[in-house]
């Protein structure tokens, strides 16, 4: 091969990777279904655990397939929508002793980074702001799929799990029992389980 010929053949390679490092990997802008979705939490209560979960919230979500770096997280929960399928326990989770949801009415949580741990496995750092305080926390998260639903409408499904101290968010109330231990637990295990659409 001529030496101009050799010249020629590296030129054409040399755009095409230069070109392929421009074409940025896609993004999809996604909606929480909250209809098909599931914000649930678990507190420990005397020697059981009890279930909860919030009816309201809303989200977006930006997830990049090829770059999981560049994806990003949003959401919103209302604290007045808790919901532990017991209307006595419910009002007292909304007062000024827990969530104070008067106050603070929302619960936020927004990310800063995602890390990708393994092939659908992902670590999401973030703020989540609950009773006024806002505290650095990490999500485990898994991407679980996507496809179409029988409709023609595409979906995409994600799991996050997150353990905090509810103490750090400046819920201290308890109740001391006559055993020496206390009537609730410090750690909130907090699960998401999002169905989420594109966005319109």
């Amino acid at each position: 091969m001529r030496l101009g010929s050799k010249l020629s053949a590296l030129t054409v390679a040399a755009a095409i990777f230069s070109t392929a490092a421009l074409v940025p990997s896609y993004a999809a802008p996604l909606t929480i279904d909250r209809d098909h979705s599931n914000v649930g939490f678990s507190v420990r209560h005397l020697f059981t655990r009890v279930q909860g979960r919030f009816r309201d919230f809303s989200g977006t979500v930006v997830f990049d397939e090829n770059s999981p770096s560049a994806s990003s997280v949003n959401a919103t929960i209302q604290t007045a929508s808790v919901d532990t399928n017991a209307e006595a326990r419910d009002k007292d989770l909304r007062s000024a002793r827990f969530f104070d949801a008067d106050t603070f009415p929302t619960l936020t949580f927004k990310s800063s980074s995602v890390e990708k741990l393994a092939k659908e496995r992902f670590k999401i750092n973030g703020t989540l702001t609950m009773h006024g305080v806002s505290k650095e926390v990490t999500l485990d998260a898994e991407f679980l799929g996507k496809g179409k639903d029988p409709w023609d409408n595409l979906r995409y499904g994600f799991r996050a799990v997150v353990t905090v101290n509810r103490k750090d968010f400046g819920m201290q109330w308890n109740e001391v029992l006559e055993s020496g231990g206390l009537l609730v637990g410090d750690e909130v295990e907090i699960t998401l389980d999002i169905e989420a659409v594109p966005a319109e």
